[in-house]
């Protein structure tokens, strides 16, 4: 199925996990360190860099960019370092979070609250990621460097979809 951004919650519903999804438009990079910086920014009631609500957040920094390409590698990092801020990104309206790895029972339980979805990006398929991308800019936090939060503009990004507004999870399959 494809999707495009900003995400219209409704679309969401008749996704399935297990089932391939591919994103065109914007998506957001956020790894750990600007989560902890998003949530200090939600607690004190600052003006976040970009709008979360309808938003795809892919837990990744890019590698350095090679003369002629848009990015450099780019595949997701694990998500459970980012499972304690993710309720907190949630509330404010996200829909889609990209990773890798299973999330605890906390965030699974946030996803279904707040009709969100996570999905998978493949791991070791950084190239691939990069290939989808068509532009990236700075967004916030350049201290950070490749941790901090880029703007990428995508075309079919592949995810799996490993929660879906049903409660399902592919890393549950019997």
């Amino acid at each position: 199925m494809k999707l495009y951004t900003p995400i219209d919650k409704n679309e969401l519903k008749k996704l399935k996990s297990g089932e391939e999804l591919y994103i065109t438009g914007t998506i957001y990079t956020a790894r750990d360190s600007a989560h902890k910086l998003l949530i200090d920014m939600i607690k004190n009631n600052e003006t976040l860099p970009f709008e979360l609500k309808g938003s795809v957040i892919y837990y990744a920094g890019p590698s350095p960019t090679k003369p002629g390409e848009v990015v450099g590698s780019i595949g997701p990092t694990t998500s459970y370092r980012m499972d304690k801020y993710t309720p907190d990104i949630l509330k404010k309206g996200a829909s889609i979070l990209i990773g890798k790895g299973s999330r605890n029972s906390l965030v699974k339980t946030a996803l279904l609250e707040n009709d969100a979805i996570y999905c998978a990006a493949l791991g070791g398929a950084g190239a691939l990621m990069a290939s989808k991308i068509k532009s990236i800019s700075l967004v916030a936090f350049p201290e950070l460097g490749p941790e901090a939060i880029f703007k990428l503009v995508v075309e079919d990004f592949p995810v799996i979809i490993v929660n879906d507004l049903n409660g399902n999870d592919i890393y549950e399959c019997h």
